[in-house]
């Protein structure tokens, strides 16, 4: 089994949710393969205009029926309990258990997944099939489960560069047994943190891991003094499943990180889509207050697949391919940010010689030797101390790394600086 899909499978039974036990093994876990600074934030803090919650936990659940059969059992699966349920130990008829049941009528074989994160109260989710053949009762209704003061954690892993601006990389890990939303995210970022970490770096990489929404605010609340730091972002969800990548823009619309995905995924299927204020973790960090540059990476997006938030979002649902083609989107964004800079041409009036300074040979037997001096050409045309070398590729038509080779060569010529 392949490391990103082994990763998945190990995770997926954790009864996860945005506080307790779950999160904190699930970020146990990461932390084998990819060392975390665990921050636990006390129930009743003040983080913007949220406040942390109370600590879930759960032990066990189960609607059990007169002849001792369990028709829903929290064992069998997590998502059988609507999250933050408060504990419950009653008998009750199906008609008084209605209430408080879930389930899919449109999609009658799945289970779907409820939570309930900051009103007290309970609810079971089953199948369509399973509510159909139950009897009038009477059950014995159990949630052995506990609401109290505790902790909201999330785990951060840097990876330093020469400079302390930062690109950021965040994944949220509150959801219980759902592969693709976002165990699929959580492997592929964890994967990037150790590529990067073998590689010469410009930037910092910060990876965050953190219950959604809440986590991500509590993050900003207590960093509000660093956050100015963070040049590019971007929030990796949904990275597993078989659709075509989606990129959703910052709310800038324009900001590098923008500009860089949609240059790096033109020549593979994708959807490019504009910000809205609704979606994962992207809005926390480009509220109008911080206006980060932090953009969205999915496959199919939120509630665009029918097995979203629902028990067919297993690990069989995820593929190897799909994670592998997710990481090589945000390993070459990557190595376009490392090398786009923007450069000033040391010799700009007419066209500096670069025969005499062996710049062309320093390029003999390239089979792109004509594109790379196209590509010097350009670079001293546009390097005005407006244009980056993305610029510069977008508007040549040439590629990035050509461009970035060609800029490298001037530089070492002593032609351009940054």
């Amino acid at each position: 089994m392949s490391e990103m899909h082994a990763l998945v499978r190990r995770l997926y039974p954790l009864c996860r949710s945005i506080t307790g036990a779950g999160l904190r093994q699930t970020l146990e876990i990461i932390g084998e393969s990819t060392p975390l600074e665990i921050s636990e934030v006390p129930t009743g803090t003040q983080v913007l205009d949220w406040t942390i919650p109370k600590e879930w936990n759960i032990r066990d659940a189960y609607i059990e029926d007169a002849a001792g059969t369990r028709v829903v059992d929290f064992a069998a699966s997590n998502l059988h309990v609507v999250g933050y349920s408060v504990p419950v130990s009653a008998t009750m008829t199906l008609d008084e258990l209605r209430p408080h049941l879930h389930t899919l009528p449109g999609q009658p074989g799945l289970v779907p997944y409820r939570t309930s994160y900051y009103a007290e109260t309970w609810g079971f989710c089953l199948s369509e099939n399973t509510l159909a053949g139950m009897g009038p009762g009477p059950y014995e209704v159990r949630i052995d489960s506990t609401l109290a003061d505790g902790h909201l954690t999330y785990g951060e892993h840097v990876i330093p560069g020469r400079s302390t601006d930062e690109v950021l990389v965040s994944c949220h890990v509150c959801h219980p047994s759902l592969a693709n939303d976002n165990l699929a995210g959580v492997a592929v970022a964890t994967r990037l943190a150790r590529l990067l970490a073998e590689e010469e770096r410009h930037y910092t990489y910060r990876f965050l891991f953190a219950p959604g929404t809440i986590g991500s605010i509590a993050w900003l609340a207590r960093n509000q003094d660093r956050v100015g730091r963070i040049r590019h972002g971007i929030v990796l969800a949904c990275a597993g499943d078989r659709g075509p990548i989606t990129y959703k823009r910052s709310r800038r619309g324009d900001a590098e990180i923008d500009r860089v995905f949609a240059h790096v995924l033109r020549d593979r299927p994708h959807t490019l889509v504009d910000f809205s204020p609704y979606g994962y973790d992207e809005r926390q960090y480009c509220s109008p207050g911080f206006n980060l540059p932090v953009g969205c990476l999915t496959r199919t997006p939120y509630a665009g697949y029918p097995e979203y938030h629902t028990s067919a979002d297993d690990p069989d649902f995820v593929s190897e391919e799909a994670m592998e083609d997710t990481l090589d989107a945000c390993l070459r964004a990557v190595r376009v940010l490392e090398r786009n800079r923007t450069y000033v041409n040391l010799s700009p009036y007419g066209e500096p010689q670069l025969g005499r300074r062996g710049l062309y040979e320093s390029l003999g037997g390239r089979s792109d030797t004509k594109q790379a001096q196209m590509a010097m050409l350009w670079v001293l045309n546009l390097s005005d101390g407006a244009h980056s070398l993305l610029d510069i590729s977008e508007r040549s038509g040439l590629s990035f790394d050509v461009v970035a080779d060609a800029a490298e060569a001037l530089l070492v010529a002593g032609l351009v600086k940054e």
